[in-house]
């Protein structure tokens, strides 16, 4: 009872920030990533404006809170971002300077994907020393078609709570993304079933949700540590692991420097792969896992 008195709360509280605020037919969404932006677009539709921070040529971790991304925060009803500190190097800056109350945290106007679903590889233990460790967990969801509904869900239905008069919009919008969403799945699964067990080089810790849905074996990650880059050492240690327990394919985001896969994969003769890591401009969801499956599927038949 005390938790929903919060939550009712929150809502007035962001009700009347509304009112304060200049007057606007749509939910203004400032997404994180372009994953999250083209989400909210389906099923905001035409009740939506949707502002993306980043684009899928870019990496996520590392953005600067520049006065454009500010004011655009400024003007925000809605904050949607993957959280699980994968913006930590600039989310609490830019929300600082926007000094905007509605999308806060505790807010009815702060989304987190992350803290919609279970994520992976928790560490135990909070040690810098062994890279770039995401304290809540692995924060890639969006790879895993699985969480990325029910992250859905959560958003649909927020949204309907912030724009009470369009809920049964929002919500026909929630059945329609579902059915398509859930229909390529099973698509996917059926096409996919020659990868499981594919053995992987991976250059980043960033396609662990992906590995799993898909079945893929990783035998090794090009950093030493998680975001440290390859060092010659390292890839002479791989070289020889790899001699013993070869490689498929080396897969790495289209964002990420491809110097050292090049290097590994002229002396294993493993391919190298850059995936699309999120939707490009005008794409929709399942047209972006449709690209990313049949490159896998391209090099791994």
């Amino acid at each position: 009872m005390f938790n929903q008195c919060i939550k009712h709360c929150r809502l007035l509280v962001w009700v009347l920030l509304i009112w304060t605020s200049p007057v606007s037919a749509d939910i203004n969404v400032f997404a994180c990533e372009p994953e999250w932006a083209t989400l909210a677009s389906e099923l905001g539709g035409d009740k939506v404006k949707v502002y993306s921070a980043t684009t899928a040529a870019q990496d996520p971790h590392h953005i600067q809170a520049r006065p454009s991304l500010i004011a655009k925060a400024r003007a925000a009803d809605l904050l949607v971002c993957t959280g699980a500190e994968l913006e930590v190097g600039w989310l609490p800056l830019l929300l600082r300077k926007s000094a905007n109350p509605r999308i806060q945290r505790a807010q009815p106007g702060f989304f987190m994907a992350a803290e919609q679903v279970s994520l992976l590889n928790k560490p135990l233990v909070l040690d810098r020393s062994v890279g770039d460790v995401h304290g809540a967990g692995n924060p890639h969801i969006h790879l895993d078609p699985e969480r990325l509904l029910q992250v859905a869900v959560q958003l649909s239905k927020l949204m309907g709570e912030m724009d009470s008069g369009n809920l049964d919009y929002y919500q026909r919008n929630l059945r329609r993304f579902t059915e398509q969403w859930q229909q390529a799945m099973m698509r996917w699964r059926h096409q996919a079933l020659s990868l499981q067990g594919k053995a992987v080089v991976v250059h980043h810790d960033n396609w662990l949700y992906l590995e799993q849905w898909l079945g893929l074996t990783r035998v090794a990650m090009l950093e030493p540590k998680s975001g440290v880059p390859p060092t010659s050492r390292h890839l002479s240690m791989l070289l020889s692991q790899l001699e013993k327990t070869p490689a498929d394919v080396i897969m790495l985001a289209s964002y990420q420097g491809d110097k050292a896969a090049r290097w590994l994969s002229a002396k294993t003769n493993a391919p190298v792969l850059a995936l699309p890591f999120s939707v490009a401009e005008d794409e929709k969801l399942i047209d972006w896992f449709d690209r990313l499956l049949a490159q896998l599927l391209e090099v791994m038949p």
